[in-house]
């Protein structure tokens, strides 16, 4: 039977066996990760990119104001045809028609020059009952192209129409709505032509010395 003694011989000859054969390996090991960086497990995650700051006072240039002038002097070229195709959207909760009910919003036949909230029959908001004075062009302009800017309290709930163009063609086929349509407004001025550039004049030859 082995002693205490001769067994623990024996396991130190093992241990030393072990160290011979493992410990170069664990110096490669080791140097190699000294020359090459750290080694990770697992994958590298890609570092987070920063978006860009946007630009001091908004990326992109400021949309034009609305300016309702400029539509009522587009009017007077503007297309009828045209307008009442885009009149379709308005026709769902407006009748046009001399002498047709009322559907959601106020009969629009002979809108142009009618006083504000005055159709018979109709249940205006107090809103436009209050507003006083006649329907222009202006008005027309105004309203279509934000109702609730234009009457706030109003109960249209259409967003409006933000196409300059498109808003100058509807108000020129609701003029056609009337017995007598409201005069047109004065049109667009064109725009200043350019004076060309006068020709170079060629250089007088210098006289010889």
């Amino acid at each position: 039977m082995i002693d205490s003694f001769e067994f623990s011989k024996i396991a130190g000859g093992v241990l030393a066996a072990l160290l011979v054969i493992f410990a170069p390996k664990t110096f490669i090991d080791i140097a190699r990760q000294s020359h090459h960086g750290e080694i990770k497990n697992g994958f590298t995650l890609p570092a987070a990119t920063e978006e860009a700051a946007p630009a001091p006072g908004g990326g992109g240039a400021a949309p034009a104001a609305f300016d309702p002038a400029q539509v009522v002097a587009s009017v007077a070229t503007a297309s009828p045809e045209d307008g009442a195709a885009a009149f379709k959207k308005c026709a769902a909760c407006h009748s046009f028609e001399k002498g047709a009910a009322s559907k959601a919003g106020p009969n629009l036949w002979g809108v142009l020059g009618r006083p504000h909230g005055s159709f018979p029959g109709f249940s205006y908001s107090d809103a436009m009952k209050s507003k006083g004075g006649d329907w222009t062009y202006s008005d027309l302009a105004q309203f279509i192209h934000k109702p609730k800017d234009f009457v706030p309290g109003t109960k249209m709930i259409f967003a409006g129409v933000a196409d300059t163009g498109e808003l100058a063609s509807i108000i020129a086929y609701i003029r056609t709505l009337s017995d007598n349509p409201q005069p047109l407004p004065a049109a667009a001025p064109a725009p200043a032509a350019q004076p060309e550039a006068a020709p170079a004049q060629p250089e007088a030859p210098k006289p010889a010395p």
